[in-house]
């Protein structure tokens, strides 16, 4: 059966990829992003996910044209580096608006819709959710707060018949590192950070395709029945085991060498 989906932040990287997929698939996709463009099977919205009205505008016309909505795929966000102690509050403040607010308001936008369908909302979020990376404490943190969000969001809609998870990327060759914002940083930390943040860079840049993590993201939202998270890749996956049964304090040293020596 076709659905009809609205994917924010769908006009790169893994949001577009999924995109991509369901429109192959036969679906109805739209998605909702600052720039972007119509292909022959996905429509772009321009909106902004920091926008309440916008947001909300970009689902009523989805509902308009389609009557209805059945999946919510949340992609939008970006990357912020730098040493916790140094980086400007509002650049924070900005991550947090749009890589966890950014879905609140598309979430709650989107639920009253979902519930006459009994829809779907697919998260991404990221391995760092749950095994916060040096040097980007603030992106860490916005994403173990979506991870939380997912939870008791699925607990409240489960009632109403809408489902929720969220998919943890690891690694991924997209255009998120050349538009990762990194904090300038001329004191105690500076050579740290710069190792540590160019070790990531190559990490990313070597990391899977972003159709590979399309793939589960795609999965999540068209399963009958979907477990509250999916991690994308397989070691990436082994690492999701670790972060569950190493003791914290050896996971933190871990990732002290790998990131922050």
């Amino acid at each position: 059966m076709q659905k009809i989906v609205l994917i924010t932040g769908g006009s790169s990287g893994i949001g577009l990829a999924a995109a991509r997929q369901l429109a192959a698939m036969g679906h109805s996709v739209y998605e909702l992003s600052r720039s972007g463009q119509s292909s022959e099977n996905i429509t772009h919205i321009t909106g902004d996910v920091t926008d309440e009205q916008s947001v909300q505008a970009a689902v009523g016309a989805v509902v308009a044209r389609e009557g209805r909505l059945d999946i919510l795929i949340c992609s939008a966000g970006f990357g912020i580096s730098g040493a916790a102690e140094t980086t400007a509050l509002s650049d924070a403040k900005r991550q947090f608006e749009v890589n966890y607010f950014g879905t609140v308001s598309a979430v709650t936008a989107a639920l009253p819709h979902l519930r006459a369908t009994h829809g779907r909302i697919v998260a991404v979020s990221s391995v760092a959710a749950i095994l916060p990376v040096p040097f980007q404490a603030h992106y860490s943190a916005a994403k173990a707060a979506l991870n939380a969000f997912t939870l008791a969001l699925a607990s409240e809609t489960a009632a109403h018949g809408v489902t929720v998870c969220a998919v943890m990327p690891g690694d991924t060759k997209t255009g998120f590192t050349g538009a990762r914002s990194k904090s300038a940083d001329d004191g105690v930390y500076a050579e740290t950070v710069t190792r540590s943040v160019g070790r990531m860079e190559r990490d990313e840049t070597h990391g899977m395709p972003s159709d590979a993590v399309a793939r589960v993201v795609v999965k999540a939202a068209t399963k009958r029945r979907v477990r509250p998270f999916y991690t994308a890749g397989g070691v990436y996956r082994l690492f999701g085991v670790l972060a569950k049964v190493l003791p914290a304090g050896l996971a933190r040293w871990i990732e002290g060498r790998m990131y922050a020596k």
